[in-house]
């Protein structure tokens, strides 16, 4: 089983300069909103999947004094597997640039800050990797209140809960996913010049083979993980009280399924020919992984239409710890689990059963702004933090790393 022994950061949000030693089990992070434990999980989880989740642009986790002075913005952390280390180095190196007005294309003369850019670099023991590479070494499950979007929210989300999963069980799928992405992007270009007359249409069968191989192969991965997924739903939604009847999880691809993946490739073909004057007009690929989704029904009722809040929570809650049951089943280091400030939303007996969810695992970190809620079902078996403004203070008293 994996877990973080050392955490460290640079010019990391408001965590200047962070230094710290972790013990297995569950980590609790305290302190008043906006002091720096969710920035804390935030370095966390780059370590396993080298992007941020509350992040748009990479540059945001940039210090604003760092980037202003160019310099780099740093995560490290120590990886504690089958007795070995495994060091983790993601760094952020800023790039100004300067910010022109869009109609004189002059430089900004008022004052302003600058905006910039940042280049990633990644390493792992010293050697330089790619963030394909660094995916997987170490699991990680987020647990956060924005979760509930997996069911309210538009597919992209439930397409990006996928993705992740799949990318930290299976390393040949985030590579797949990468290359697929690319060949969109591709041939997405090439639909905008054929719309405007500057390309010619039999360019695009070099891309559409390219499409239909790295597509149907990723619908057939993302249908055998949901087939995989969808009883231990069942199972987790049960546990958490979910008393409206069965929890049902369907895939909804894009291509229709065929009974292999070579079947599927010939839906594949199918289903972009059909799609070729939709494709022509908007000059964007119509039918593939990128438009996937899934169903989440109780008694043939859409929840993602018709679940209260209360159902909503539940429901991403399921999916979440599903997520971790997943991956442990899938690769021989249980995931980190990471649970930023989601206990208070939550009833006492819903609570109970996540924490205790929570501490079957290698390493818990709990961020929260109300310590009792976790210290109540917890006592001394945890490590306790106090963040403020950046720093990170051991209470006296904790489990010793």
């Amino acid at each position: 089983m994996a877990y973080l022994s050392y955490l460290g950061t640079t010019s990391f949000r408001n965590l200047a300069e962070l230094k710290l030693d972790l013990p297995p089990g569950v980590v609790v992070f305290f302190g008043a909103n906006a002091q720096g434990k969710t920035a804390l999980l935030e370095a966390v989880y780059i370590l396993a999947i080298a992007r941020s989740f509350r992040a748009d642009n990479e540059r945001e986790v940039v210090n604003f004094q760092a980037a202003a002075a160019g310099e780099m913005a740093l995560v490290n952390g120590v990886i504690e597997s089958g007795g070995e280390q495994l060091q983790v180095y993601v760094g952020y190196q800023s790039m100004a640039k300067a910010v022109t007005d869009a109609m004189t294309n002059a430089v900004r003369s008022d004052g302003g800050a600058p905006a910039h850019s940042v280049r990633k670099q990644i390493r792992v023991s010293r050697v330089r990797r790619t963030a394909a590479e660094l995916v997987g070494l170490v699991n990680a499950v987020l647990f956060s209140a924005e979760d509930i979007e997996l069911v309210h929210g538009p597919p992209s989300g439930r397409r990006r809960f996928l993705d992740i999963l799949l990318s930290q069980a299976d390393p040949l799928y985030v590579k797949a996913l990468q290359r697929y992405q690319k060949v969109v992007q591709q041939r997405n270009q090439l639909l905008r010049l054929l719309r405007d007359g500057r390309a010619k249409a039999d360019e695009l069968a070099f891309w559409d083979a390219q499409l239909v191989a790295e597509g149907a192969w990723i619908t057939w991965r993302r249908k055998e993980a949901l087939a995989d997924l969808a009883p231990i739903c069942v199972q987790q939604h049960r546990e958490l009280g979910g008393l409206e009847g069965d929890l049902t999880v369907a895939y909804r691809p894009s291509v229709p399924l065929g009974e292999t993946v070579t079947h599927t490739e010939d839906r594949f073909r199918e289903a972009l020919a059909a799609a070729q004057g939709r494709e022509r007009a908007s000059a964007a690929t119509a039918v593939g992984p990128h438009r996937d989704d899934f169903d989440m029904i109780i008694e043939q009722v859409d929840m993602g239409i018709f679940a209260s809040r209360g159902q909503a929570r539940t429901l991403a809650l399921t999916l979440k710890l599903s997520e971790a049951a997943y991956l442990t089943a899938a690769r021989p280091d249980g995931p980190i689990v990471l649970l930023d400030d989601v206990l208070s939303e939550m009833d006492a007996s819903r609570r109970e059963k996540v924490l205790g969810k929570a501490n079957q695992y290698q390493q818990a970190l709990i961020t929260t702004t109300d310590i009792e809620l976790v210290r109540d079902y917890f006592g001394s078996g945890a490590a306790y933090f106090h963040v403020e403004a950046g720093m990170v203070t051991p209470v006296a008293g904790s489990p010793s790393v």
